[in-house]
């Protein structure tokens, strides 16, 4: 961590994180309003959710990261930018999801270039597949969402198979999905295009 993450971190960790609890959250309470609330999933050093929750200011968001200095980027970010609509969970996203998310409380879904896991043993430990796809869907508002983006070939075909076999899942798109507007370039995605790789996105909707 830098020095001034580290600062942020212990500065503001007791204002815009929340600790985990085996105990669902009541977000009208955590945010104070009844605004809609995106979860994203892995947001790494949050360049691009920072910026989401400050251009839809009546979009509560949550972000799940377990890297700390990640987590105190963002923190210092919210803090600059005067955010009152991102708060952030510091623990592992199944657990929280899990353990933390009303069914039927969330109405999207982020995960922006999570690890594709890309050697076969490995594919276990990837965040689309299933049963973990019916998870996000049981979270999930009617009319929710689940936004995929990747430039990992392999992982947004694997991910459109899962997806597309979730009950209660379907998909806006007829296949991968157009690119989303307000959804601003990550870091790791100018990395993909740089080495010549395609960004898939994915956009599925419950029914």
């Amino acid at each position: 961590m830098t020095a001034a993450q580290e600062r942020d971190y212990k500065e503001l960790y007791p204002v815009w994180c929340i600790d985990y609890k085996e105990e669902y959250l009541d977000f009208e309470k955590v945010f104070g309003n009844k605004n809609p609330v995106v979860v994203e999933i892995g947001f790494g050093m949050g360049a691009a959710t920072v910026q989401i929750a400050k251009n839809n200011p009546d979009i509560n968001y949550l972000g799940i990261e377990v890297h700390r200095p990640g987590v105190g980027k963002v923190l210092g970010d919210i803090k600059t930018m005067g955010l009152k609509n991102l708060y952030i969970i510091q623990f592992d996203a199944l657990d929280v999801l899990e353990k933390m998310i009303p069914d039927s409380s969330v109405s999207g879904f982020h995960i922006f270039f999570a690890d594709p896991w890309p050697k076969k043993k490995h594919h276990k430990r990837r965040l689309v597949q299933r049963p973990r796809t019916n998870l996000f869907e049981s979270k999930l508002k009617k009319d929710g969402y689940v936004y995929f983006v990747t430039d990992w070939q392999e992982y947004a075909d694997f991910a459109l198979e899962e997806l597309n076999a979730t009950e209660g899942l379907k998909n806006k798109y007829d296949g991968f999905a157009e690119h989303q507007k307000w959804r601003p370039e990550t870091k790791f995605e100018r990395k993909g295009l740089n080495a010549d790789r395609v960004i898939n996105e994915l956009f599925f909707v419950k029914k």
